[in-house]
């Protein structure tokens, strides 16, 4: 007779044992799993500044790259990049690839409206005004 009794308790710890070996493994396998991901705040705005700083968070990349130029990313995954708009409709397109050959993308859509000024309207009264005053020989 062996020296241990094959108790309920002991066939419990070792169902326990064994879940959380399993969850640990999926905890690490998630890379492999899923791929990459880019968490950026909105896809969809519209601006009136020509200039935006487009930033976010990525998980499990060996590659960014923004419109197919790469980006800077640290290692905790956080990329903060400039970009100068053009008037109208901009799209940006952030792709992400891990070591596996995984890619995933996002796309950034926005809608850059110049800021309209008073000074069109200004010069153009200005030389209504002088007309109206009297010619002098």
């Amino acid at each position: 007779m062996l020296p241990y009794r094959d108790s309920a308790l002991t066939k419990i710890a070792l169902v326990i044992f064994f879940l959380i070996i399993l969850g640990y493994a999926y905890f690490e396998a998630r890379g492999i799993l899923f791929g990459p991901t880019i968490q950026i705040a909105q896809s969809i705005q519209e601006v009136s500044s020509p200039y935006i700083d487009i930033t976010g968070t990525t998980t499990h990349i060996a590659d960014l790259m923004m419109n197919g130029q790469s980006v800077p990313v640290t290692e905790a995954g956080v990329f903060d990049i400039p970009y100068a708009l053009s008037p109208g409709y901009n799209r940006i397109v952030l792709d992400a690839k891990d070591k596996y050959g995984k890619s995933t993308e996002k796309v950034i859509e926005i809608v850059y409206t110049p800021a309209t000024t008073t000074a069109a309207t200004i010069a153009t009264s200005t030389p209504a005004a002088s007309s109206t005053a009297p010619l002098t020989p």
